[in-house]
């Protein structure tokens, strides 16, 4: 007998989907399984052949043989083992082929027949929404994730044995038996109005670096800040998640999906929230960051989608590393290409970085800096000029001096600097509203004009400096879109003088580490 199986499968983060069809004839016993498959897809042979033992479904000395279509599409993961097992019993005629219609199956098994989680579950059943499945059966821990699609019925099972009876009793009786798993958009999506624990205030002295990050956070502006050992500088990019706009429905799938093909999708919350915080080591493998393996999987920068990513130690890590930025931080995704397809994940981060001056990190204190000239150009050589060039501001974290430390002023908290966002963020809505723009850093070149316009003084002022700087055009339009976002900080719809000075102040630190100093 034959039959037919619908089940889902990923390819990068977006998903397809798979029909399991599995046919039972005489011929010499055994369980072949085709279709393009990577290793962990054809061991599922001995774990549904258990699995089913266990379940009370012994298989009869006939050639079962399993196809995964399409074909032509190699496949990976666990989560085939149900659809399979189904699938034979179905080709066994012990379950009517019939009750399989407009339904996906997708699960681990584990040898006594308990159903397991398996990553990739958001995707899968979006995609099934879209090709017009009804009804999904999945993993117990996996049915809160599937349930944030609303419009598809998500049924979770924890046993083979317990889905084996579910689908031999009436519509009725399925509904007692296992109800239908549900979630409320409103009360996800109330789960990232969580508080940070770590405050701004916690900061003392450096109310220019905080003013910079409010800037950064309120346009989603990439930032760099310079400066010696223990002048706050890994507080300050940790800190700035708590002041970042909250995350809308719309970001907060994009986010998920990324998070449910690697796995790392909380059960029970089954969405991400808040936006995404990334921090890797310096010794990161380029796979690790931009993505990778044999069968490609999103990498750290896709991770922090929508989020931040924060490279602490910046020039420590390896040039070939820092430079696989460069794409991402234009285009907003990375590209993995192989010889069986070309992957795209997205990467729309913001970029924080944290560096010391030098090796000794004193650097230009001749009283306590003790590295040569050839150190000092060697160390932030790291950073290439294009990398460097992506980055909207550039600030320094300056020593703080010791009596401060008593006088028991915080300078701005993170409500105060979340305040001062919010009012950009709202002239930001009203402003790039049914454009498909969110922040000012995302202006493109030629809408420059259009959004960041300027009197004559005002362009007279950036022109000019522009010309001592000899800087190439990105960054010009860069320092507009940091402009921008300064006047609208103040609540101010023209760009003044003042906005583009202290936009020009963002990159002063550039200027006196990388052009003609070390």
């Amino acid at each position: 007998m034959y039959s037919s199986v619908c089940t889902g499968a990923l390819k990068g983060i977006s998903a397809y989907l798979v029909q399991t069809e599995v046919d039972v004839a005489p011929g010499l016993p055994g369980l072949e399984m085709v279709g393009y498959l990577a290793g962990e897809v054809k061991e599922a042979r001995e774990r549904v052949r258990v699995a089913l033992k266990n379940a009370g479904i012994s298989l009869p000395p006939m050639k079962i043989t399993v196809n995964l279509s399409p074909a032509d599409v190699r496949k990976g993961g666990t989560g085939f083992d149900l659809p399979m097992a189904v699938g034979i019993v179905a080709a066994l005629g012990k379950i009517p082929g019939e009750d399989l219609r407009d339904t996906l199956f997708i699960g681990e098994l584990g040898l006594d027949g308990q159903v397991r989680r398996v990553k990739g579950i958001l995707p899968i059943v979006q995609e099934a929404s879209r090709q017009g499945i009804r009804r999904c059966v999945l993993p117990a821990g996996n049915a809160m994730e599937g349930a944030v699609v609303q419009d598809i019925e998500v049924i979770g099972v924890s046993s083979l044995e317990q889905l084996l009876v579910w689908i031999r009793v009436g519509e009725a009786e399925k509904k007692r038996m296992i109800k239908p798993t549900k979630v409320s958009q409103q009360q996800l999506l109330s789960l990232s109005q969580e508080h940070a624990q770590e405050d701004f205030g916690d900061i003392v002295g450096q109310e220019m670096v905080k003013r910079a990050a409010a800037v950064a956070a309120a346009g989603f502006h990439n930032m760099l800040i310079i400066g010696p050992p223990g002048t706050g500088k890994t507080m300050v990019g940790k800190r700035i998640p708590g002041i970042l706009p909250p995350m809308t429905w719309k970001e907060s799938l994009e986010v998920s999906n990324i998070y449910s093909v690697q796995g790392l999708l909380d059960a029970s919350k089954a969405l991400v929230t808040n936006r995404p915080f990334m921090q890797p080591h310096h010794t990161i493998s380029a796979q690790a960051l931009a993505g990778g393996g044999n069968i490609p999987k999103p990498g750290v920068i896709s991770l922090a989608h929508k989020g931040i990513l924060f490279l602490d130690e910046f020039p420590e890590f390896p040039r070939p590393i820092l430079d696989i930025l460069r794409q991402p931080l234009e285009e907003k995704r990375v590209v993995i290409a192989r010889t069986y397809g070309s992957y795209q994940y997205p990467a729309d981060f913001m970029l924080v970085a944290a560096m010391n001056p030098c090796p000794c990190g004193y650097f230009p204190d001749s009283n306590k800096c003790n590295c040569s000239e050839a150190d000092v150009r060697r160390y932030l050589g790291h950073i290439s000029g294009p990398v460097l060039d992506r980055i909207d501001i550039c600030v320094e974290a300056q020593r703080v001096d010791i009596h401060n430390f008593g006088t028991g002023e915080k300078g701005m908290t993170s409500e105060d600097m979340a305040g001062l966002v919010s009012v950009a963020r709202k002239m930001q809505e009203q402003r790039f509203v049914d454009t498909g723009y969110r922040f000012n850093s995302e202006i493109r070149s030629g809408d420059i004009r259009k959004y960041c316009s300027l009197g004559q003084a005002e362009e007279r002022m950036l022109e000019q400096a522009m010309e001592r700087q000899c800087t190439s055009v990105r960054t010009y339009h860069r320092t507009l879109r940091t402009a921008r976002t300064v006047a609208d900080l103040e609540g101010c719809k023209k760009i003044g003088k003042a906005h583009i000075a202290e936009a020009l102040c963002y990159r002063t630190a550039d200027e006196k580490y990388w052009k003609g100093k070390g």
